[in-house]
């Protein structure tokens, strides 16, 4: 999968250290400037679906914090973000950023204020590192103006923080999955949003890069005001990870909370059809599945 930021890229070109952890007052307390990303009533599809994808979500995205989507495949995870990111337009409902319509928003002043890694992008393989994470500034600059001291710190930040800074001289073409992906996350955390959205940005990477790219979000989340929205195929990996979780099944939302509060035997059963064991654990519950449900 690949960062894909929000109108904010040049068309032409591409498409589409870990922090002590705070408490949950802490986190509150320095989230009292974060950005606040609301969707009411959202209706989402597609031109050749014959219904709506997404029919009638609602979600509050914590600000400051992280909360995680899950759901079986198809469940409209990813229809969901990329109704919130203004890459597809609702047929009812609103999403409002800080109170905003994203909807009516200026497409660079969006970009300014939030970034989406979706699970389709493209970028020319010949490009370095270096050169991709500094089209995350492309927001923040006039068509015709040169990078400044501003957007050579923010990169560098990025890339520190993604940790590639052994790759930044790299062509993009030559790297592994795994670093392609860290070169993409510094190139939206360049973008310097107050909101993040990422879609399964763990899929197909190895333990390693999963629990380097599960430490980037921690560091966002502890060490920033920047609120998450995180799509995440494993379950225990998202509970692990999540202050808030939401659960959707075809297209509607069928639980919200606390992870000890969403990941139940109960909705493990009616939302992924699957009996399995949970366990309450110091680091969220720990999920055995047991068998496989089928319709009766």
């Amino acid at each position: 999968m690949a960062i894909e930021r929000t109108n904010a890229t040049d068309p032409d070109e591409l498409s589409g250290a870990n922090a002590p952890s705070q408490t949950t007052g802490e986190r509150a307390a320095d989230a009292s400037d974060a950005s606040d990303l609301d969707a009411e009533g959202l209706v989402l599809g597609y031109p050749t679906a014959p219904a709506p994808i997404v029919d009638g979500a609602s979600i509050a995205a914590e600000p400051g914090a992280v909360t995680a989507l899950v759901g079986p495949n198809g469940s409209g995870k990813s229809t969901l973000l990329k109704g919130l990111a203004n890459q597809l337009a609702p047929e009812d409902g609103s999403v409002l950023l800080d109170g905003r319509d994203v909807h009516s928003m200026d497409t660079k002043a969006l970009a300014r204020e939030l970034g989406l890694l979706s699970q389709e992008s493209t970028s020319p393989d010949s490009i370095t590192v270096e050169e991709l994470v500094h089209h995350g500034r492309y927001p923040h600059r006039g068509f015709f103006e040169r990078t400044t001291e501003a957007d050579a710190r923010a990169v560098d930040r990025a890339v520190e923080l993604a940790g590639c800074g052994h790759l930044r001289d790299r062509e993009v073409g030559s790297l592994s999955g795994g670093q392609k992906q860290l070169a993409w996350i510094a190139m939206v955390l360049a973008q310097d949003t107050d909101v993040l959205l990422l879609d399964e940005p763990t899929t197909f990477l190895d333990l390693h890069h999963q629990m380097e790219v599960m430490a980037i979000i921690e560091t966002l989340r502890d060490e920033s005001e920047v609120t998450v929205v995180v799509v995440l195929h494993d379950i225990e990996q998202a509970a692990r990870l999540a202050d808030r979780m939401v659960a959707l099944k075809d297209g509607e939302v069928r639980a919200r909370g606390s992870p000890e509060d969403v990941v139940t035997e109960e909705l493990l059963a009616d939302v992924f059809r699957v009996d399995a064991e949970v366990v309450a654990t110091e680091n969220g519950p720990r999920v055995t599945p047991l068998r496989a449900r089928h319709e009766e």
